[in-house]
């Protein structure tokens, strides 16, 4: 099977699926062309699964396009966005992930700790510039006050009320169970219960351990993230679920946690999105180890985008592009490859700019309007 060049994958929003689908071998379009009929990927088998996420040449084509179609079917013409601020409440961190480039030892020069009072004051500034949502995230520094993550939320809602809170990795989450010696329920059921609105599914990278031992020895297990997030899909609180791409995994894995996560969705119900999150290799100790490849290839960007089209579909039916990892130019043909969010405005993203992502810490709805519109899409 031979290999799309870059210009090929450029063009793709030229491509026409009645002229890509006769090129596809037989197998390989009977599946896609079942899951667009159905407008659900339930029918795919895991060895199909696993056979679109190998696709080369005319399949990987055939694909992408398929899932630009499938898109329009499943989520419409609409590009949704959502205009919020990243605060990174510390840089200081113990946990060691070999993938980033943002943590620092207590010890280092250039460390930062944020008290529950500084935090809201970021969250008004938000508020005062039009965001709706803060997403709250941090390292892990050893001697947190055991409520830490509590008294943020109390800070935040108290400072605007209107404002939600997209807050905590289930890394988080864990971390917060053994300060308190809480119960995991009764720990997310008390942070719900002081403002918080929605649980970021990052901390996921890939849901294998064996990989996940490489990544960060220290990080919580595939398990302890299923449990965090399905508890918190029982308690009313709802999550966004990621898969980091480009470094040491496999296809198979993606094939894995796509069809993982689609089975917690059919359970709880509780993903809002999901996010392909691509490795950013510059500045990190997994690639400087020589332990990864280089980041994601042209090819792998757009796959993942369209596999989680077809592999999700009618279970999780918001496929987002995280554009701080990407360029203008290739969020948009993401875009044009399955997905249909272009998640936050993101004022302040600081952790792939440490590692060495360059697409910029801001982008405001004045700039993603165009973006959307270029590719003949509607901003919302």
């Amino acid at each position: 099977m031979r290999t799309c060049t870059n210009a090929e994958l450029e063009d793709l929003p030229q491509l026409d699926w009645l002229d890509v689908a006769p090129k596809m071998q037989r197998g390989f379009r009977g599946a896609i062309e079942r899951v667009m009929e159905s407008l659900d990927g339930f029918h795919l088998s895991r060895e199909e699964c696993s056979q679109l996420a190998n696709a080369e040449g005319e399949d990987l084509l055939g694909l992408l396009v398929a899932a630009d179609l499938l898109r329009n079917e499943i989520a419409g013409n609409i590009v949704t966005y959502v205009v919020n601020r990243n605060i990174n409440f510390t840089n200081i961190c113990f946990v060691g992930c070999k993938f980033c480039a943002f943590s620092r030892g207590p010890r280092e020069s250039d460390t930062y700790f944020l008290d529950p009072q500084q935090v809201a004051e970021k969250a008004v500034q938000a508020w005062e510039l039009g965001a709706t949502e803060v997403c709250i995230q941090g390292g892990l520094p050893r001697g947190l006050p055991p409520l830490y993550y509590r008294d943020i939320l109390r800070a935040v809602k108290s400072a605007v009320p209107g404002m939600h809170i997209h807050a905590f990795s289930p890394m988080e989450i864990t971390f917060g169970i053994e300060l308190t010696g809480m119960s995991l329920r009764d720990y997310l059921t008390m942070l719900r219960d002081n403002g918080l609105g929605t649980l970021p599914g990052t901390a996921a990278e890939i849901l294998d351990d064996e990989v996940r031992h490489v990544l960060s020895r220290n990080k919580l297990s595939t398990a302890q993230w299923k449990e965090v997030i399905s508890t918190a899909h029982s308690c009313g609180i709802r999550t966004t679920s990621t898969l980091m791409y480009g470094h040491i995994e496999t296809p198979e894995h993606w094939v894995n946690q796509l069809l993982l996560l689609r089975g917690i969705q059919d359970q709880t119900g509780g993903f809002t999105e999901f996010v392909p999150l691509g490795f950013i290799h510059n500045n990190t100790l997994l690639f400087h180890q020589g332990l990864s490849r280089s980041g994601p290839t042209l090819a792998e960007h757009l796959k993942i985008h369209a596999l989680a089209r077809f592999v999700l579909a009618g279970a999780i039916n918001n496929i987002q592009v995280s554009w701080v990892k990407l360029n203008s130019k290739l969020s948009q043909l993401c875009l044009q490859a399955g997905a249909n969010d272009y998640g936050g405005t993101l004022v302040e993203e600081n952790i792939s700019r440490e590692a060495g992502a360059t697409a910029g810490q801001y982008t405001s709805p004045e700039e993603f309007q165009p973006l959307i519109r270029q590719i003949g899409r509607i901003p919302a």
